[in-house]
């Protein structure tokens, strides 16, 4: 035998596929980016920054030169008409080079996200597109506030373990075969997304535990077979879906929300809102999902739904003892959170704000002695509390110059669409763009920030009520689970090596079709009935 046979050797008998520390984040192959996304990669700063200079310095659009000063929103904005409508126009060509450029490095990821956003708001600052306190007051914005406590709730029951034990209790109860191992994830994402804001931690607590099992089930990374491609793309979907089903499921779906509040006159979208629209879409979408990709995409053979590997639920069952019996602070923490939710779903009831109920939950679980977490303990991303502040900036410019509606009136202008085109063919142009922008983009908050005010846009342009385009397009913000650069989970996930790109395009692909057919048949029921399509779709 070779010295490299028994190196190789060496190295299977060392892992062991149902040890879960061998699936922890750290562990797992890091992907280099290659082909077309390193092209990208490369070629993204330059082509930003000549995008620029072409807008501000050597473009000439008619509707640019022509905005009426009086629509402007923004203080600020408001006082450049003394400065005269040349430097007006010029404000306008800027904030469109800043928003094209911001778009070219967050799509091609030239340089770090948080980085881009940092350049987006000083950028807006020199130009004078707003003032420095505008700009810099978005760090400040409730839903920034919304989502940094969020963090810190979520912390909670990571640090105490309560995520882990309630996933693990979950599948040793219900997971007694292959079909109700499925099943049982679903109920675990859906309770972790009301929990968890964040996809990616969702997907970190629930990596190494849908890992054991699929070895369990004889799939690993060198060996797959088609549980292995379910279990895995089975919870990306459920980690993102699950996430549609609360505003408070993502920082994306805060920040549509507070697009429409805005665009509404109110402070804040209701939690009860979204839920009652959006968390029926959910579970039957999940389900689909299940359905989709376990009995047609990747159907599994009948010794792939017995366990390969004997006695592997008992590694899952020393895994749970390990935690041991429940401690005082897991139940203070599930308490804290308890309350956080009630206080959120009854949101219209006492009137106090979602961002209010956070800031009391966190108090009360950062209080020493009361509370259950320690500040160093909290797992706050600031990049991405950056990358949202940038995100934000620009759509305080977006709002304050008006471009949005002033470039969709010209487009529709030059297309020739006018005030007697049918809702139903902007209901589905708009919700068909937002959802498979999803294949193309790598932020869901920058689809937020794109498409909802686009929606805003149109649905005042035309005449309709503004939930009526607004809220179907905000609900498609989690679709982001066909390809690898999609999302975190996206990426995360892929890194196990279950599945191939053309596996997670297969499904993904056709859960995003389903989902068009599902959206528009939501707008003609589930939202007409709520009063938000007005009269329906189609009729």
């Amino acid at each position: 035998m070779a010295v490299n046979d028994i190196d190789i050797k060496k190295a299977e008998e060392v892992f062991d596929p149902l040890d879960m520390s061998n699936y922890r984040v750290e562990k797992l192959k890091k992907i280099k980016k290659t082909g077309f996304e390193r092209q990208m990669e490369i070629w993204g700063g330059p082509l930003a920054i000549l995008s620029f200079i072409l807008i501000y310095y050597f473009a000439n659009i008619s509707y640019l030169n022509h905005i009426n000063p009086e629509i402007l929103k923004d203080d600020a904005a408001k006082r450049l008409k003394d400065l005269g409508a040349e430097h007006f126009s010029r404000i306008n060509y800027a904030m469109l080079g800043i928003f094209v450029a911001s778009i070219i490095l967050w799509i091609t990821e030239a340089i770090p996200n948080y980085l881009t956003s940092l350049i987006v708001v000083i950028a807006m600052v020199l130009t004078g597109v707003t003032t420095e306190k505008n700009a810099y007051a978005q760090l400040g914005h409730p839903v920034m506030w919304l989502n940094i406590l969020s963090f810190v709730l979520a912390s909670m029951l990571v640090t105490t373990k309560a995520a882990k034990r309630f996933a693990l209790w979950f599948v040793l109860r219900f997971g007694k075969n292959a079909t109700w191992i499925f099943f049982s994830f679903i109920v675990i994402n859906i309770v972790l997304s009301i929990f968890i804001s964040a996809t990616t931690a969702k997907a970190t607590i629930l990596l190494p535990i849908f890992m054991v099992i699929a070895a369990i089930y004889g799939a690993t990374s060198d060996r797959r077979n088609n549980f292995g491609r379910n279990i895995v793309l089975q919870n990306l979907f459920q980690i993102n879906i699950g996430a549609s089903g609360f505003i408070t499921g993502s920082g994306a779906n805060l920040l549509a929300g507070s697009l429409i509040a805005g665009a509404l006159g109110q402070s804040m979208f209701g939690f009860q809102d979204w839920f009652f629209a959006a968390f029926p879409l959910c579970v039957i979408l999940i389900m689909i999902g299940w359905f989709v990709g376990t009995k047609i995409i990747f159907p599994m053979k009948k010794e792939e739904q017995v366990p390969q590997i004997e006695g592997g639920m008992q590694r899952l069952k020393k895994e749970y003892e390990a935690l041991g019996k429940m401690t005082f602070n897991e139940y203070k923490s599930i308490g804290i959170f308890v309350i956080v939710l009630i206080l959120w779903a009854t949101d219209k009831q006492h009137g106090i704000s979602q961002t209010a109920v956070a800031f009391l939950g966190a108090v009360v679980a950062l209080l020493p002695r009361i509370g259950v977490v320690k500040w160093n303990d909290v797992d706050i991303p600031w990049h991405l509390m950056l990358f949202s502040a940038g995100a934000y900036t620009l759509g305080a410019g977006l709002e304050a110059t008006d471009l949005p509606a002033s470039m969709i009136d010209a487009l529709f202008t030059h297309m020739g669409i006018t005030k007697e085109t049918p809702f139903w063919v902007l209901y589905l142009g708009m919700t068909f763009i937002m959802l498979f922008s999803g294949i193309l983009f790598q932020s869901k908050t920058m689809r937020a920030l794109i498409f909802v005010p686009m929606a805003i846009g149109i649905a005042q342009k035309f005449g309709y009520p503004v939930m009526s385009l607004s809220f179907p397009v905000a609900l498609l913000i989690e679709h982001v689970y066909v390809l690898p650069f999609n999302s975190k989970p996206s990426a995360l996930l892929y890194t196990t090596n279950h599945y191939s790109m053309s596996d997670s395009f297969k499904y993904g692909f056709t859960m995003m079709v389903i989902s068009w057919f599902m959206i528009i048949i939501w707008g003609e029921t589930v939202l007409r009935w709520l009063g938000y399509t007005a009269n329906g779709v189609f009729f």
